[in-house]
């Protein structure tokens, strides 16, 4: 990141909120509480069994599929110019890399991220989010280097391991509403629980430029599911700016969600 990436970052992160006709509904009302940039990365999803993912979620979140299929997703990147709204990001401290493993769901017609479990080689970030976003975040041994036009990635941590190479390729493009690109990256929100309690989180951003991906994992122990060995559906995505709300519980699903709770959705 150069001098002047860091010094425009903020400007650059607060025009997202001039594009907001792409989203599936309505920002919200109130103002977003912090920022973030998400560079180098990589979208890496497997098909698994509907069933058994189905189980990793709370029984009445409804587990969505593409054309049939549940997917799982391992998401690294390096997150950037993190801050909250109205200060600029600090240096040193705003920027480290970022490891998720996720799945979706769609409740009332907005489709949403489950985290299964995030990493972060920060500890403030980690201990941050876990307070303010009641999320599954773990402390973890991460570096993130390019080597040529891959990125080299590789988080560790007790009982949880990843290591890949990637790069992107080809031309940029947006994906295609129905397609399995904009199932698995078009989502404006996440949901959480604790202490029995649904919880959700607004997320916005332009909508995705994307390119092909080369992939090449070399260790995964992170995956809370069995994964086929075939290799992963790969994106690359060189840059996002990001801006997102504070918590909310969620009074009730409704009943306009998607499948029958705890199944997957059709």
């Amino acid at each position: 990141m150069t001098a002047f990436d860091f010094l425009t970052a903020a400007a650059r992160q607060a025009q997202v909120m001039d594009d907001t006709a792409h989203r599936p509904w309505p920002v919200p009302e109130e103002p977003w509480v912090h920022a973030q940039t998400w560079e180098v990365l990589a979208f890496l999803h497997w098909r698994v069994d509907a069933g058994e993912l189905a189980r990793l979620l709370p029984p009445e979140l409804p587990l969505d599929t593409h054309d049939g299929d549940a997917w799982l997703g391992i998401t690294p990147f390096v997150l950037t110019n993190f801050r909250p709204r109205g200060i600029p990001p600090l240096p040193r401290i705003s920027t480290f890399p970022e490891l998720n493993v996720r799945t979706y769901a769609t409740v009332d017609g907005k489709p949403w991220i489950w985290f299964l479990t995030l990493e972060a080689a920060s500890q403030l970030a980690v201990e941050g989010a876990k307070h303010l976003y009641k999320l599954p975040y773990h402390h973890a041994r991460m570096s993130a280097e390019r080597r040529g036009p891959f990125v080299l990635f590789e988080s560790a941590r007790p009982g949880a391991a990843f290591s890949v190479g990637y790069r992107g390729e080809g031309d940029l493009f947006r994906p295609e509403p129905g397609s399995l690109e904009h199932f698995v990256t078009e989502r404006y929100c996440f949901y959480t629980a604790d202490g029995g309690r649904l919880y959700r989180a607004d997320i916005h951003h332009p909508p995705w430029q994307l390119q092909l991906c080369e992939a090449t994992v070399d260790l995964n122990t992170i995956a809370s599911v069995a994964l086929p060995g075939a290799e992963p559906h790969a994106l690359f995505s060189a840059r996002q700016d990001v801006v997102v709300w504070s918590l909310s519980e969620v009074e009730s699903t409704g009943e306009s969600g998607r499948g029958s709770p705890g199944r997957p959705a059709a």
